[in-house]
């Protein structure tokens, strides 16, 4: 494994705080995409959790999903979730609001407290693989650590 820097050291620091025994681990290649994530870890794509921002509108304020790496958010029943209309974020709102950028946007260790919801599809595995600071890293988790450590809320957001 090659020397952890900037997001990937933040991350690792993070996990250790948490307790959480997983290792950033840096890849060979991009783990930007869910599927080349899945391909350099050797899992399956439902297994990859994507770290999602989105912003709502009425509030302004970041909203973090967690959802597989198979599914696609259902933008509409995340509004109803939170209670008003969201939009996706932009790169810049999301670096600014999170410190990482898109690509590799961990669920842990942001600049701000920041809601975060968990599709219920992640629960489905024993282990998990999310971002960890860099297009480059990752860490395995186990859902229930990720829900505990993130303070997600459970539920349904996979559109159909």
């Amino acid at each position: 494994m090659s020397e952890l820097a900037g997001g990937e050291a933040r991350v690792a620091e993070e996990l250790n705080r948490l307790g959480i025994a997983g290792e950033v681990r840096v890849m060979p290649a991009s783990t930007r995409s869910a599927a080349e994530a899945a391909a350099a870890v050797g899992c399956d794509v439902s297994q990859i959790v994507k770290s999602l921002i989105f912003r709502s509108i009425n509030g302004d304020s970041p909203i973090l999903v967690l959802t597989s790496g198979a599914n696609r958010v259902d933008e509409g029943r995340l509004a109803e979730i939170v209670g008003g209309p969201v939009e996706r974020a932009t790169a810049e709102f999301v670096r600014a609001r999170t410190g990482y950028a898109i690509g590799g946007v961990p669920p842990i260790g942001h600049l701000q407290t920041i809601d975060a919801y968990l599709d219920e599809h992640l629960l489905a595995h024993p282990v998990v693989w999310a971002a960890a600071g860099s297009p480059r890293a990752v860490f395995a988790v186990t859902p229930a650590e990720l829900v505990r450590v993130t303070a997600a809320k459970v539920v349904a957001l996979a559109a159909t």
